[in-house]
């Protein structure tokens, strides 16, 4: 049986760990995170275990066998709706978390009632075409709101080649910006999860540096 921990228990254990003055800025930050795949889970579990209070997960997708190379799932979770899958997971974690979850695909015409609570947006998407989509019409629609993406991660090897870059006024680019999955070098765990890493580190630096 798992120890039951109280809320008060789980503040105290992160303020020990973060200090009360970040963990505060942590507490109330609002961060939606788009694909929940290799780059999105992933950093949704960086975000989870650091207290991040409000948690968006936005997904259409169901969890597949292939999946398992790289995503924060488990065989119990096939078939199942990503956003299900990923919110249980992040309540074993921390289940005081505000977790809210919309199973759809994005898109032009619901972007912007979408993500216009949240503070921070994520780009966690695999296809090109729909992180285009996404970076654009944050950017388009709201200029002010910190946007975090990520290109280039495939394969093996070159890990100190995935680096984070600031575009432009609250825009901020992840990963080698080149390689692409190809025969033999696909999306493979380990470097996924340096991205991943990579884009949650901008995420909590825009979160505690924040005026």
């Amino acid at each position: 049986m798992e120890p039951y921990l109280s809320q008060e228990e789980l503040q105290e254990a992160l303020c020990q760990r973060h200090s009360p003055e970040i963990q505060n800025k942590l507490n109330n930050a609002r961060v939606a995170v788009a694909g929940l795949g290799g780059l999105g889970s992933n950093v949704a579990f960086a975000l989870a275990r650091i207290g991040v209070g409000h948690l968006h997960l936005v997904d259409f997708d169901r969890v597949d066998i292939s999946n398992l190379n790289r995503q924060q799932y488990f065989i119990r979770h096939l078939g199942m709706y990503k956003t299900d899958a990923l919110k249980e997971e992040l309540q074993q974690i921390n289940p005081y978390l505000d977790i809210r979850t919309d199973c759809v695909r994005v898109t032009e015409e619901n972007l912007t009632e979408l993500f216009r609570d949240d503070e921070i947006v994520c780009e966690a998407f695999d296809v090109p075409e729909c992180k285009a989509m996404l970076v654009n019409g944050i950017l388009e629609h709201f200029p002010d709101k910190p946007l975090v993406a990520a290109s280039g991660m495939a394969g093996y090897g070159g890990s100190n080649e995935i680096r984070t870059r600031r575009v432009m006024k609250n825009f901020y680019l992840c990963g080698d910006e080149s390689t692409e999955p190809a025969y033999a070098k696909g999306l493979m765990a380990p470097r996924v999860a340096i991205c991943a890493g990579h884009e949650a580190n901008m995420i909590v630096e825009l979160i505690v540096d924040r005026k």
